[in-house]
């Protein structure tokens, strides 16, 4: 009795039970994931963008700079028929601006001096002061293009860690939502810009469609003619042979796999798919059967090629 006493006495005062939160449910994991691929194809665009532009500067930056060294040319050749001007000024003791300017290793000084610019303006040396001029507006031109590419490239680099960042968080989302449903995987877009994104994109349009030997599209298709039609309609060739497409590009560790990567097995390599991510690929199995994403584990596994 006294004992029921004590627990009766002592249970109010238990600790609560822990609860941990909820796990997001299929639908919500799906949403996530979708706002993530969005987002990442914003910024895909955005880093494209900046990429043509960047090209674009450096272009601009190029063309500045040998314009700037043309100049520089000129002044060697204006250099080389005044050195008799500038011996002269030297045994009289004088400093001409013109010999100062044209003599000068780094010209660029002598010509921000206010005193040299009004001397040339009052002097009868129209050739030498285009030259200035010139070589002043080509030094600008020059200073401008490099600091906007400079710019650009930063801005292209901060995108690009930008990209990464969310390309990751999409990847745990995806992996979260197809542990609870393997069927999503086949419903998510993929993302990468690559050609072998472009590819199993393509070739992810064509699940369900039948197996059927020696078949390479574009109503049916056969394990390599898959991975042939998908690459080539984004410009690659492969062959229709999966020996030959094991040797089409750089090989590539499992834990080093993206998606669109070629993947292998048996020792002979009679059998081949895409990967798609989380562990599974895209492939043609066999006769009676239709293309499907499928785990990978379960076949012996010889290796993946990266083509693009």
């Amino acid at each position: 009795m006294a004992g029921a006493l004590v627990a009766v006495a002592v249970a109010p005062h238990t600790m609560p039970v822990a609860h941990a939160d909820p796990e997001p449910s299929t639908k919500e994991l799906r949403s996530k994931a979708l706002k993530l691929a969005d987002e990442l194809e914003k910024l895909t665009e955005q880093y494209n963008g900046m990429k043509v532009k960047l090209a674009q500067t450096q272009r601009a930056a190029k063309v500045a700079a040998d314009n700037a060294e043309r100049q520089e040319k000129s002044l060697k050749s204006v250099r080389e028929k005044v050195s008799t001007l500038a011996a002269t000024s030297y045994m009289q003791g004088g400093t001409d601006p013109t010999v100062s300017f044209v003599a000068s290793q780094d010209p660029q000084s002598v010509l921000d001096q206010a005193a040299t610019l009004n001397y040339f303006a009052k002097q009868d040396s129209t050739r030498v002061l285009g030259l200035m001029q010139a070589m002043q507006a080509a030094e600008r031109a020059r200073k401008s293009a490099e600091s906007r590419a400079t710019q650009v490239k930063q801005l292209r680099t901060q995108l690009d860690a930008q990209r990464k960042k969310v390309t990751e968080t999409y990847e745990k989302v995806r992996g979260k939502l197809v542990k609870k449903d393997p069927t999503q995987l086949a419903k998510l877009p993929v993302v990468g810009t690559g050609k072998a994104a472009q590819a199993l994109r393509a070739a992810m349009s064509k699940i369900g469609r039948p197996y059927v030997w020696g078949a390479a599209g574009p109503s049916s298709f056969d394990c390599s003619g898959l991975t042939m039609w998908a690459y080539k309609q984004v410009g690659i060739n492969l062959p229709h042979y999966t020996g030959s497409q094991w040797n089409a590009g750089t090989h590539v560790s499992r834990s080093q796999l993206q998606p669109g990567d070629l993947v292998f097995f048996y020792s002979d390599l009679h059998h081949m798919g895409m990967y798609v991510g989380n562990g599974k690929m895209l492939h043609a199995p066999r006769t009676g059967d239709v293309i499907k994403i499928a785990p990978m584990a379960g076949r012996p596994y010889a290796g993946a090629v990266r083509v693009a």
